[in-house]
Protein backbone atom coordinates (compact mmCIF):
# COMPACT_ATOMS: atom_id res chain seq x y z
CA UNK A 1 0.00 0.00 0.00
CA UNK A 2 1.04 3.37 -0.73
CA UNK A 3 -0.20 6.79 0.79
CA UNK A 4 1.86 9.60 -0.17
CA UNK A 5 0.88 13.12 -1.50
CA UNK A 6 2.93 16.11 -3.04
CA UNK A 7 1.27 19.38 -2.72
CA UNK A 8 2.52 23.07 -3.81
CA UNK A 9 0.64 26.07 -2.62
CA UNK A 10 0.32 29.14 -0.38
CA UNK A 11 -0.66 29.49 3.14
CA UNK A 12 -4.09 30.96 3.84
CA UNK A 13 -2.93 32.17 7.04
CA UNK A 14 -0.11 31.91 9.55
CA UNK A 15 0.53 28.12 11.20
CA UNK A 16 -0.72 27.95 14.37
CA UNK A 17 2.04 26.46 16.97
CA UNK A 18 1.04 23.91 20.22
CA UNK A 19 2.30 21.77 22.31
CA UNK A 20 0.52 18.59 24.00
CA UNK A 21 0.46 17.50 27.12
CA UNK A 22 3.40 15.19 27.01
CA UNK A 23 5.62 18.81 25.43
CA UNK A 24 5.02 17.44 21.27
CA UNK A 25 5.06 20.28 19.65
CA UNK A 26 2.50 20.40 17.07
CA UNK A 27 1.42 22.80 14.38
CA UNK A 28 -1.33 23.43 11.45
CA UNK A 29 -2.04 25.46 8.89
CA UNK A 30 -4.02 25.18 5.21
CA UNK A 31 -3.21 25.22 2.22
CA UNK A 32 -4.69 26.84 -0.69
CA UNK A 33 -3.88 24.77 -3.78
CA UNK A 34 -4.81 25.49 -7.78
CA UNK A 35 -6.10 22.67 -9.80
CA UNK A 36 -4.68 21.67 -12.55
CA UNK A 37 -7.45 22.73 -14.98
CA UNK A 38 -9.81 25.93 -15.59
CA UNK A 39 -13.84 25.54 -14.99
CA UNK A 40 -16.29 26.91 -17.66
CA UNK A 41 -15.40 30.44 -16.64
CA UNK A 42 -12.03 30.26 -17.72
CA UNK A 43 -10.41 30.18 -13.85
CA UNK A 44 -8.49 28.03 -11.64
CA UNK A 45 -10.53 26.37 -8.61
CA UNK A 46 -9.03 26.37 -5.68
CA UNK A 47 -8.76 23.54 -2.66
CA UNK A 48 -8.10 24.51 0.93
CA UNK A 49 -6.12 21.56 2.18
CA UNK A 50 -5.20 21.21 5.95
CA UNK A 51 -1.98 20.30 6.95
CA UNK A 52 -0.46 18.97 10.11
CA UNK A 53 3.41 19.14 10.87
CA UNK A 54 5.10 17.85 14.55
CA UNK A 55 7.77 17.88 16.12
CA UNK A 56 10.64 20.21 15.20
CA UNK A 57 8.80 20.64 11.67
CA UNK A 58 5.49 22.20 13.24
CA UNK A 59 8.13 24.99 15.48
CA UNK A 60 10.08 25.89 12.12
CA UNK A 61 7.21 26.09 9.96
CA UNK A 62 5.51 28.17 12.76
CA UNK A 63 8.69 30.48 13.26
CA UNK A 64 9.32 30.51 9.50
CA UNK A 65 6.37 30.87 7.84
CA UNK A 66 3.06 33.29 7.60
CA UNK A 67 0.31 33.89 4.87
CA UNK A 68 0.97 33.93 1.26
CA UNK A 69 3.93 31.59 1.71
CA UNK A 70 4.74 29.61 -0.87
CA UNK A 71 5.58 25.81 0.07
CA UNK A 72 5.66 22.51 -1.27
CA UNK A 73 4.44 20.06 1.15
CA UNK A 74 5.35 15.87 1.66
CA UNK A 75 3.38 13.74 3.57
CA UNK A 76 0.73 11.09 3.94
CA UNK A 77 -3.27 12.01 3.54
CA UNK A 78 -5.38 11.32 7.10
CA UNK A 79 -8.87 11.25 6.23
CA UNK A 80 -11.16 11.06 10.22
CA UNK A 81 -14.91 11.69 10.45
CA UNK A 82 -16.84 13.27 13.17
CA UNK A 83 -20.55 13.27 14.16
CA UNK A 84 -22.22 16.57 15.38
CA UNK A 85 -26.23 17.00 15.40
CA UNK A 86 -26.66 13.69 13.52
CA UNK A 87 -24.45 14.62 10.71
CA UNK A 88 -21.23 13.04 9.52
CA UNK A 89 -18.60 15.15 8.46
CA UNK A 90 -15.37 14.07 6.81
CA UNK A 91 -12.02 15.67 7.76
CA UNK A 92 -9.15 15.52 5.23
CA UNK A 93 -5.47 16.56 6.62
CA UNK A 94 -1.88 16.37 5.23
CA UNK A 95 0.32 14.72 7.86
CA UNK A 96 3.99 16.44 6.31
CA UNK A 97 6.58 15.05 6.60
CA UNK A 98 8.64 17.98 4.33
CA UNK A 99 8.04 21.23 3.95
CA UNK A 100 10.10 22.70 1.42
CA UNK A 101 9.84 26.90 1.76
CA UNK A 102 10.07 28.12 -2.08
CA UNK A 103 9.88 31.39 -1.56
CA UNK A 104 11.21 34.67 0.15
CA UNK A 105 9.29 36.27 2.99
CA UNK A 106 8.11 39.72 2.61
CA UNK A 107 9.82 42.54 4.71
CA UNK A 108 6.94 43.33 6.18
CA UNK A 109 6.27 39.66 8.23
CA UNK A 110 6.91 38.94 11.57
CA UNK A 111 10.78 39.87 13.23
CA UNK A 112 10.97 35.84 13.78
CA UNK A 113 10.88 34.90 10.57
CA UNK A 114 13.77 33.77 8.53
CA UNK A 115 15.26 35.64 4.81
CA UNK A 116 16.50 32.51 3.83
CA UNK A 117 15.47 29.65 1.69
CA UNK A 118 14.52 26.43 3.86
CA UNK A 119 13.99 23.37 3.49
CA UNK A 120 13.04 21.27 6.85
CA UNK A 121 12.06 17.35 6.96
CA UNK A 122 9.96 15.79 9.78
CA UNK A 123 11.89 12.53 11.26
CA UNK A 124 8.71 10.57 12.59
CA UNK A 125 10.42 7.33 13.79
CA UNK A 126 12.52 9.74 16.49
CA UNK A 127 9.36 9.88 19.43
CA UNK A 128 12.14 11.44 22.02
CA UNK A 129 11.09 14.92 21.58
CA UNK A 130 14.96 15.18 20.59
CA UNK A 131 15.07 15.51 16.85
CA UNK A 132 18.41 16.13 15.98
CA UNK A 133 18.27 14.26 12.65
CA UNK A 134 16.14 17.54 10.79
CA UNK A 135 18.06 18.65 7.86
CA UNK A 136 18.40 22.75 7.12
CA UNK A 137 19.39 23.47 3.57
CA UNK A 138 20.55 26.93 3.46
CA UNK A 139 21.54 28.01 -0.17
CA UNK A 140 22.33 31.78 -0.63
CA UNK A 141 24.29 31.84 -3.65
CA UNK A 142 22.19 30.13 -6.37
CA UNK A 143 20.82 31.21 -9.84
CA UNK A 144 17.46 31.21 -11.10
CA UNK A 145 17.10 29.34 -14.28
CA UNK A 146 15.00 32.02 -15.82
Amino acid sequence: MLNHIVLIGRLVRDPELRYISNGTAVSNFTLAVERNYTNQQGERDVDFIRIVTWRKLAETCAHHLGKGRLVAVEGSLQISSSEKDGRTYTNPQVIANEVRFLDWPNDNNRDNRSTNNTNATNNNNNDSGNDTTDNFDIDDNFDVPF
